[in-house]
């Protein structure tokens, strides 16, 4: 098979579209789609005290690849701050702080380890002092479209945040 300049660049637009790329800035919002969005609300929707338990089992739903789901509205999943913290020194430190408003929610283990590796793909940058590895974004909003996640076409889900300083 023989590819020509314009075919290999073509393909590296496609391979380069297919990942999540997060602005440098906290000051620049971000976006995202697709399967990465839908990861993002999937591990912050269960700390939600803002969306009903209909919502709330909407988005597990369709985060557990079960796109026939009987909710049809948009689903928006919010959060004001989320800081995640591990450590290379005490490894067993895993926590996120994730704030809805004034109500703050404190995750450990294994949950916090979720939040910490989806928002690592989702292109939020670490930062690190002193054994101590930190990742945190601000203003996420998350709208999920059972409709559309239901045509199974990459769309139904997006995004929008800032890396907080």
């Amino acid at each position: 098979m023989k590819l020509t300049m314009s075919a290999c660049r073509a393909g590296a637009i496609l391979v380069a579209g297919a990942f999540p790329v997060a602005g440098a800035s906290g000051a620049t919002p971000s976006k995202i789609s697709g399967s990465t969005a839908l990861a993002l609300a999937g591990v912050i929707a269960p700390l939600s005290p803002i969306l009903s338990g209909a919502e709330k089992k909407a988005v597990a739903m369709l985060f557990a690849v079960n796109a026939d789901i009987p909710y049809k509205k948009p689903i928006v999943v919010t959060a004001d701050r989320i800081v995640c913290r591990t450590s290379n020194v005490d490894i067993t430190l895993r926590n996120c702080e994730v704030s809805f408003g004034k109500k703050v929610k404190t995750v450990n283990g294994s949950t916090a380890n979720e939040i910490f590796a989806t928002e690592a793909l989702a292109g939020i940058p670490p930062d690190g002092a002193a054994g101590s590895n930190f990742e945190s974004l601000s203003k996420l909003s998350c709208t999920i479209d059972p409709n559309a996640v239901r045509q199974k076409d990459g769309s139904g889900a997006d995004c929008t945040f800032q890396s907080a300083d």
